[in-house]
């Protein structure tokens, strides 16, 4: 089974809620990412999310873009995230879902990407670019090779396009938190909550929220009514502040950030 429908299995039979972080491939090393990778899965966290350094993050707010400028400064291609996760592969079964761009996707090929993702260890792909009305030969190579496609709903989202969104998404429906790009919040919008359960009653697929998500309180609060949570940009804050450390106090730094999360997550609902 593919490790994350493995995983939100797990969740939804013992009632759980899954925390999944956000990476940058590259940021601040390749090196580096590997070992946050398997020091994410010692504190606790579920499942990574992991982003293909791009030239023009046109979702990624103002807490990624240096992580995607390092990256694309650095030369990371595909082809090196991909081998980044075949060593981490070596370690570790923590789901994997690549955050790409589709620019770089298109410029390989559809097909041959998923084919390689897949052989590679990735488990998902995400491409915040790519609806899922033009994305019909990425989705069929996502099938045959069992690697998951997941796709966005918003606030702004109407029903024919949850509906578009429930036909297309596999794994798991990435849910936008708020309109715009990413980034760390003080709060979550109070009527998120509403909308989450509004979309409960559109889709059987595991509800996982993003953009936003910061603190332990947001997560406590996002596993009364959904599946999973992403956070990305306050762990890259954490990264920016410790960029100048050894790789083990950064590990340590990101670590401590991290842990109270997990231990919100993993909580049992009430």
């Amino acid at each position: 089974m593919n490790r994350i429908d493995a995983l939100y299995a797990r969740k939804k039979q013992s009632g759980g809620f899954a925390l999944n972080v956000y990476l940058c491939a590259g940021n601040p090393s390749l090196e580096a990412t590997e070992a946050l990778i398997l020091e994410m899965e010692r504190r606790g966290v579920d499942a990574i999310e992991l982003g293909m350094p791009f030239s023009d993050p046109v979702a990624d707010g103002p807490d990624l873009q240096p992580a995607h400028a390092r990256g694309v400064a650095a030369g990371i291609t595909l082809d090196r995230v991909l081998d980044l996760v075949r060593s981490v592969r070596c370690k570790s079964q923590i789901p994997i879902a690549l955050m790409s761009y589709y620019n770089p996707i298109h410029y390989r090929g559809p097909a041959r990407l998923v084919a390689e993702a897949a052989e590679a260890g990735i488990d998902g792909l995400i491409v915040p670019d790519l609806p899922p009305d033009e994305a019909a030969e990425l989705i069929a190579a996502g099938r045959r090779h069992d690697l998951k496609t997941i796709f966005f709903v918003a606030p702004t989202s109407t029903p024919e396009r949850i509906e578009l969104v429930n036909r297309a998404a596999t794994g798991f429906i990435y849910c936008i938190s708020v309109t715009g790009v990413t980034g760390a919040r003080t709060q979550l919008p109070p009527e998120l909550a509403q909308q989450l359960r509004a979309l409960r009653q559109a889709t059987d697929k595991p509800l996982v929220v993003g953009f936003g998500v910061s603190t332990p309180e947001h997560v406590a609060a996002m596993a009364e009514v959904a599946d999973g949570c992403i956070v990305g940009s306050a762990v890259a804050r954490v990264i920016e502040a410790n960029l100048a450390q050894p790789l083990d106090a950064l590990l340590r730094a990101v670590g401590e950030f991290v842990a109270p999360l997990a231990h919100a997550a993993h909580r049992s609902r009430t």
